[in-house]
């Protein structure tokens, strides 16, 4: 009661609840102190013996989801998330069944015991494994929906700084691309093909039940890397609206539930694992050399600049990258009543350009206490990080690694060799610029949770996710150059970010299990608030005293004036959703979802929106008919639903306005003057001016998707695989538009784009084989394969531009956009043709009119892959075990505008490098003009051995040393072994494009960070 009643408390304390969300607490508490007087009265007068315990598998861990039965009865219940069951027994004789898909059937003999606590030993079967989906967990073969789940055991090995590294080429259907090889690089974790052209593409992840905002943190990597990938347990991934609309409007891009490691009973142990790893750039892009150089650019009519030297920039500006990794945790439990999991790691992670690293200090506690007799449950969650990224100046970089006069020195007299053109040496360079970014995050949950009576669990989720980032882009003053902007003066950027996400649930879930019938029912509440705050400075002008700039005081000045700006945001989604899973007989299963969300960032008329879904399934391999048949899994699934899309700004749906006036060299057409006749600025005052027209009607995206799948397994299930076929259908598309009406306050406005759809449809196939030869040899082979056709259709523009070029003359032109009938990210260009006798570009002449305009830019491939596809192959004999790893894509294209910069006739010319591209037509004339066309689209197909691993392990009682440690692995390690591709830049697997308008970018290759080729040596303890 008294727990209870400080939960009521901890609510009435969240004002920014609202009336709603706090009359939902109070209901549901109420529900709660009511539902405990009953069953505490009831409990009184029920006869029998009540039995109680916990059920575990044959390591030690919980097992939820065993049905317990009181033989020859109807009478029995399922055991609880924590393994925990209570069964009042109504027989003096009674003799409890254990039972479980995959275990073997346990029976014990009540008598006086009132305490039972079991052990079943599990079967070859797979279809015993838990999966974890929205708000609980399931057993495999009960799921109706697309749920795919990894364990810890399976993930990817090496020098991993983010969660979703661990899925690449793991799960069919999910395509994960890192952008850059930049440590800690942003990931485009892409479920079943894209669905929505903004950059709200990426997937809902879910912690130990904590719903992560993907808003940026401040920095311009990975939101993700705050947390150690050591200590995650699971990985599940929501796939079709079935299993992923339990969370309504952010689901429509999929979900990933992240589970962390936690304290088993019985099981006390200590882990420590040391790692050191050494990284290098993986493919050198061929330039010309020294030598080359000088013959080439006379021989092109350009002007050469020797400087008598024979440099290779991309050696001098890339670095052997030195990885260290530290990890310890300790786990277990002190009794039946508490659980623990406690960690601290340290990851430090060099680039492979200098001046380039990330360091990541984090800590980790799981705790789980017991009491009432197991029926209040309390989840402690607590994540805490400190990350250091250092940064280069990437663009400037990689421009002069590819670029730069090889015959300059890279050091004249110890120093670095000043350039021809007065410019920076990028050695220098490193010397003075810095970008540098501290984040503090804290991610802290408590779920109380409390069986009112047999079965029925209340349970309240409190949480919050804060983080803090400062970043400092600096400039050292350089006198020495004078034609870079702000180098010779120094420059300073401080920005301040804090973004603070809470969260509380109230959920109410229902057991029942009597003989064939089992039933869930869940029921719940959610409010989450998200506030973010950013402030930056900016200031110029600072001492040349060798003291970083953000170390020196700085007055601001006409002539160095400091600027300011801030903006803070406050978004707020509310939401009710419920649940249920009916199971008949093992074999015929049953799902039902839905959840309302309402959401701040929408209209006032769209506020909420309603998200079904429906699933069927039935295993067939539980049939009668199916019992002599050798099959051990056959279960068929179909579903259907409807998941949103929330990913947008704030407060787009309102009006905006801005300040506006006459400015000194300038026109203004918003301001007037109040005086005819005023000739001085300050006769014409302020004006306020729209830059966004309102929008009452704006709501979510709505993406409605029909799966149908098959889950299969022969051979005493050492074959096992799963196949689904997917069509999903995209709409109320989120668009950034001009106003139809030619006479408008504004020129900009948001709507949801009328009729238009993105359809995605596609195949995916998964496939595992377990076999072994011999009692000292096993192995596993597997691997899967996703088709996914995407096409746009009814979209109301010729092209909405997602890729534009950059740089001068280039400025905006469409690479890639949006396309009816056509996939997203298709490239619409011209069609090179070679060059012409007056050594110019030459393009088809698609329209036929004998000239070349827009209407001859044409279709010509699309940045998304059709196919998707990995394997694995592992081995092992007696204490040693290999695992490999491959992963490609197949069917996309990739503009190369890094060539389309660089490598032309006319930087060769310069007395700038390039490669033999530029070459490649001698009749070609040095002023021709670079423009976008498929001279620079190339093939983006890629397979690659993305990381190989042989451990050894090494058990303590073989070397007498039992009582110092119980096992020790070695492992060695190698990523991006190597990658066979068509693709002249430094890797096929990148998207470094910039975004147009708010809209995502896809297969644009522009100064992207090379990616590295790692070697990694790993000693992982167990005491």
């Amino acid at each position: 009661m008294k727990n209870l009643y400080q939960m009521l408390r901890v609510g009435r304390q969240l004002p920014a609840l609202g009336l709603k969300s706090f009359l939902a607490v109070g209901v549901l508490s109420f529900v709660t102190l009511q539902s405990q007087d009953v069953w505490a009265k009831g409990y009184m007068y029920q006869q029998g013996t009540v039995v109680s315990g916990n059920v575990k598998d044959e390591e030690g861990a919980a097992m939820p989801g065993v049905n317990i039965l009181e033989k020859g009865t109807t009478n029995g219940t399922v055991s609880d998330a924590n393994g925990d069951y209570r069964l009042n027994v109504l027989s003096p004789n009674a003799i409890l069944v254990f039972s479980f898909v995959g275990a073997e059937t346990k029976e014990v003999a009540v008598g006086e015991q009132t305490q039972i606590s079991v052990s079943l030993t599990s079967s070859l079967s797979t279809l015993a494994e838990l999966v974890v989906v929205g708000y609980g967990t399931q057993k495999k073969s009960d799921v109706t929906g697309a749920v795919s789940s990894l364990k810890s055991e399976n993930f990817n090995q090496g020098v991993v700084t983010n969660p979703g590294q661990l899925l690449q080429g793991k799960v069919s259907g999910v395509n994960v691309t890192t952008t850059s090889g930049e440590p800690g690089a942003a990931q485009n974790v892409i479920i079943r093909g894209m669905g929505s052209f903004r950059s709200g593409t990426q997937p809902l992840y879910v912690i130990d039940g904590f719903l992560l905002d993907n808003s940026t943190q401040g920095l311009d990597t990975n939101p993700l890397n705050f947390l150690n990938p050591s200590d995650i347990e699971s990985m599940d991934v929501l796939k079709d609206a079935s299993a992923a609309a339990i969370y309504g409007a952010r689901a429509a891009n999929g979900v990933v539930v992240i589970t962390t490691k936690r304290g088993k009973s019985g099981k006390t142990e200590m882990n420590a694992s040391v790692s050191t790893g050494w990284s290098s750039l993986s493919n050198k892009i061929k330039v010309f050399s020294a030598d080359e150089f000088r013959m080439q650019v006379p021989a092109e009519g350009g002007t050469l600049y020797d400087g008598g030297g024979n440099t290779d920039w991309q050696k001098e500006l890339t670095q052997t990258g030195l990885s260290k990794k530290f990890d310890f945790n300790m786990s277990g439990a002190t009794s039946e009543k508490f659980s623990y999991y406690a960690s601290v790691g340290l990851q430090d992670q060099e680039g492979i350009l200098k001046n380039s690293d990330l360091k990541r200090y984090s800590g980790k506690l799981n705790m789980n206490q017991k009491a009432i007799n197991g029926r209040l449950n309390i989840d402690y969650n607590l994540t805490a990080s400190h990350t250091e990224n250092l940064r280069p100046s990437i663009n400037s970089t990689i421009s002069d690694m590819l670029s730069l006069n090889p015959t300059i020195p890279a050091y004249t007299n110890g120093s670095p060799t000043l350039l021809p053109t007065n410019a920076l040496n990028p050695l220098q360079r490193n010397n003075l610029f810095s970008d540098k970014a501290l984040n503090n995050r804290i991610l802290a949950s408590i779920a109380p949770s409390i069986e009112l009576f047999n079965g029925l669990v209340y349970k309240l989720n409190l949480g919050v996710d804060y983080s803090s980032t400062n970043r400092d882009q600096q400039y050292k003053p350089f006198p020495a150059v004078v034609n870079e902007n702000n180098v010779s003066q120094g420059t300073l950027s401080t920005s301040i970010n804090s973004n603070t996400n809470k969260l509380v649930e109230n959920t109410l879930n229902y057991n029942w299990h009597k003989s064939v019938h089992s039933l869930n029912v869940l029921a719940g509440h959610s409010y989450q608030s998200f506030l973010i705050e950013n402030r930056t400075f900016a200031y110029s002008g600072f001492a040349n005293n060798n003291i970083e700039p953000k170390y020196q005081d700085q007055t601001s000045s006409a002539v160095y004036p400091t600027t300011v700006t801030a903006d803070a945001t406050k978004n707020e989604l509310q939401s009710f959703f419920g649940r249920v899973n009916y199971t008949y007989d093992e074999k015929y299963l049953f799902t039902a979802t839905l959840r309302a969300d309402g959401s701040s960032k929408f209209g006032a008329n769209k506020k909420y929106g309603s998200f079904p879904s429906v699933a069927l399934g039935w295993n067939i391999a539980k049939e009668d008919f199916m019992a002599t048949s050798g099959i051990d899994n056959l279960k068929l699934r179909a579903s259907w639903g409807k998941t949103g899309n929330q990913e947008i700004p704030a407060k787009l749906s309102q009006a905006s306005y801005s300040e506006d006036r006459l400015i000194t060299g300038a026109q203004s057409l918003n301001t007037y003057p109040l005086d005819p006749s005023a000739t001085a600025i300050g006769g014409y005052p302020y004006g306020i001016v729209y830059t966004r027209l309102a929008n009452p009607d704006l709501q979510w995206e709505a993406s409605e998707q029909i799966d149908v799948g098959l889950d299969f397994a022969f051979f005493n299930n050492r074959l096992s695989g799963t196949v689904d076929y997917f069509n999903k259908q995209s709409s109320n598309i989120l668009a950034k538009v001009t106003p139809p009406d030619p006479v408008s306050n504004s020129d900009v406005t948001w709507t949801n784009a009328k009729n238009m759809k993105i359809h995605n449809n596609g195949i995916e196939l998964g496939l595992d084989y377990n076999g072994n030869a011999g009692s000292n040899f096993s192995y596993t082979i597997g691997g899967n394969v996703t088709y996914i056709k995407n096409k746009v259709t009814d979209s109301p523009y010729t092209v909405l531009t997602t890729g534009a070029a950059q740089g001068s003359g280039q400025t905006g032109a469409t690479i890639n956009g949006y396309i009816n009938n056509q996939p997203i990210g298709a490239f619409y260009m011209f069609q090179f043709d070679g060059i012409g006798a007056d050594g110019l570009n030459k393009f088809r002449d698609v329209s036929g009119n004998g000239s070349i305009g827009d209407n001859d830019r044409t279709v010509v491939g699309s940045a998304i892959p059709k196919f998707i596809y990995a394997y694995h192959l592992n081995f092992k004999y007696k204490n040693f075990d290999l695992g490999i790893n491959f992963n490609g894509v197949a069917g996309n294209k990739i503009y190369n505008h890094t060539a389309m910069t660089l490598f032309t006739k006319a930087q060769l010319s310069k007395s700038n490098n390039t490669t033999d591209f530029a070459v490649q037509y001698p009749e070609e004339s040095t002023t021709n003009a670079n423009t976008v066309s498929t001279r620079y689209l190339e093939s983006g197909s890629f397979l690659r051995l993305n990381n190989a691993t042989l451990s050894y392990n090494l058990t303590s009682d073989k070397v007498g040393l039992s009582n110092i440690f119980r096992n020790a692995r070695l492992s060695l390690t190698g990523q991006n072994l190597f990658v066979i591709t068509n693709y002249t830049g430094f890797d096929p697997e990148i998207n470094t494009g910039s975004a147009i308008s708010e809209v995502q970018t896809f297969g644009i290759d522009y100064f992207t960070y090379p990616k590295a080729r790692t070697f990694l040596i790993s000693l992982n303890v167990t005491f």
